[in-house]
This record gives C-alpha cells, sequence and structure tokens, in this order.
C-alpha cells in the first residue's frame, strides 16, 4: 500500500533500480491511480534521463541512461487502435520488440496489447481507493 505519491515513487524506485534490458512492465489501473507517478519512481531508480510526464499523445517516449545501463520505454497504450488501425500493428510499427533487447519498456495500459512482446513480464495493478494507493502484481512467465 503506497499512501502518498511519494511512497508510490519510492516503490518505483526501488524496482526500477533492480531492472536489466529485456524487462517488460505492464501498469493496469484506472486514471488517477498513480500508473505514471510509479512511473517517475522507476525512471528514477534507473537513472534515466528526461521529464517522466504521461506520453499520451507521443504513444512511446525514451528516456536514455545517464550511467550506461538500458534506457528506459515509457509506453502509453491507451490511444492505440483509436484511429482504427488494429493496436497489434501499431504496436510493431512502434518496433518495441527490438527496443525491449536493450531497453527496459514500461508500459500503461498495455494489458491485453504488450504481453506480444514478451511471454515474460511484469504485470502491476494500481488501484486508488480514495487517497490509498494499493498496488499488487504478477509475475508472468
Amino acid at each position: 500500500m503506497c499512501a502518498t505519491a511519494a511512497e508510490t515513487q519510492a516503490f518505483g524506485e526501488q524496482l526500477g533500480a533492480a531492472l536489466e534490458a529485456g524487462d517488460l512492465v505492464i501498469l493496469k489501473g484506472p486514471v488517477g491511480a498513480g500508473k505514471t507517478t510509479l512511473t517517475q519512481g522507476i525512471a528514477r531508480g534507473m537513472r534515466v534521463s528526461g521529464r517522466v510526464t504521461s506520453p499520451t499523445f507521443v504513444i512511446a517516449r525514451e528516456h536514455p541512461s545517464e550511467v550506461g545501463g538500458p534506457s528506459l520505454i515509457h509506453v502509453d497504450a491507451y490511444r492505440l487502435g483509436s484511429t482504427g488501425a488494429d493496436p497489434l500493428d501499431e504496436i510493431d510499427a512502434l518496433d518495441l520488440d527490438t527496443d525491449l533487447t536493450e531497453a527496459v519498456v514500461v508500459a500503461e495500459w498495455g494489458e491485453g496489447l504488450m504481453e506480444q512482446l514478451s511471454t515474460n513480464h511484469l504485470v502491476l495493478t494500481l488501484d486508488r481507493s480514495q487517497d490509498v494507493r494499493e498496488l499488487s502484481w504478477e509475475i508472468v512467465s
């Protein structure tokens, strides 16, 4: 349980420090649950550069490492398929499977789509009840 945004970011920072190139993290949860807040913490833990904001309108944003580690590819899959295109074709066009060999991919709203990138991934579910965020996770392999 993370009572504050700072606690959510602190959890993300610990997770980010443990992530390696090739890791895929899928974030689930309603609007306002803390997916981007968690990703900000992951970015700090990975020591990547750039301001982490929701990539809703650009779909994916790359944050290079400041210390020679893997880059963070932050994806917002919410709008995929909104133009009438097949969302799986849009994911393929982003070439994330290539990025995944050298980077960590964190995908907001990625459930049901991003699993095609890797059979091994971490699914983090965030839920917000009043001011408390609850986190649960599942390792899929």
